[in-house]
């Protein structure tokens, strides 16, 4: 079962880092994460959030995140949360 907690806002290829923004509940660095799109099918373990290049162990609604990811996310990508 999965929540949407989310959207991809940007995608930063160089650093393999995906900035989200927090839309609904919150999200805990070791979360499982399952990131759709229209090429996008990625799921993963949250273990490595930052806000501002400081590292931070959960974020809540109309914050955004970075969260390194295994694979390239695009803009607008909708982020759930897997329960």
């Amino acid at each position: 079962m999965e929540e949407k907690i989310g959207r991809v806002t940007h995608y930063f290829s160089k650093l393999g880092v995906a900035a989200i923004e927090i839309q609904h509940g919150k999200l805990c660095r070791g979360d499982r994460i399952h990131i759709v799109g229209h090429t996008t099918d990625l799921e993963q373990v949250v273990d490595s959030m930052e806000i501002d290049r400081h590292p931070i162990d959960e974020a809540g609604e109309g914050q955004s995140v970075g969260i390194r990811v295994d694979d390239h996310v695009r803009e607008h990508d909708d982020v759930y949360k897997v329960l």
